[in-house]
């Protein structure tokens, strides 16, 4: 392992699910961990998202799309979206969850939710990095803290 990975990897971060539907109401999500502010005015976050992920599509095409920020005692969605799910399979059929009239994702156990939308994007390695515009937002369970993320190597998830 690179001396340079390991202390990249300690920078800490939060878990995200990010959430898309299409037109065809299906929907989609995928656990993420890059994701940060990046601008007051506009409101404006970043995440990096590796191209061919599910939603990949939705997100790049200005759809709106939903992050939905995991709290510290929420392992059992977590876990779900940690380790996949079946293509064609609905994730969230076991997942309490509302559709907003933005047509996002918001998961019930979620600490909050960010409503956006993509931007601009650049590819400045093996990751696009997004940038979207908050369209709206909720803070759903507001005495659970948000949960925080560390890796062993910044060369690995």
């Amino acid at each position: 392992m690179s001396d340079k990975a390991i202390p990249v990897g300690h920078i800490p971060s939060g878990l995200f699910i990010v959430c898309t539907i299409d037109d065809a109401g299906n929907k989609d999500g995928f656990l993420a961990s890059w994701v940060q502010q990046v601008s007051f005015d506009p409101l404006l976050v970043t995440m990096a998202l590796k191209e061919g992920r599910v939603c990949h599509e939705h997100i790049v095409s200005g759809k709106p799309f939903s992050i939905n920020i995991v709290g510290d005692d929420q392992a059992s969605y977590l876990k779900h979206f940690w380790k996949g799910y079946s293509p064609g399979k609905d994730p969230f059929d076991q997942i309490p969850h509302d559709v907003s009239d933005l047509g996002t994702i918001k998961i019930k156990e979620a600490r909050s939710v960010i409503e956006c939308k993509m931007v601009s994007k650049s590819k400045p390695g093996d990751h696009e990095l997004i940038v979207a515009e908050v369209l709206g937002g909720c803070d759903l369970n507001e005495n659970v803290k948000s949960k925080t993320y560390i890796r062993k190597s910044g060369l690995d998830y």
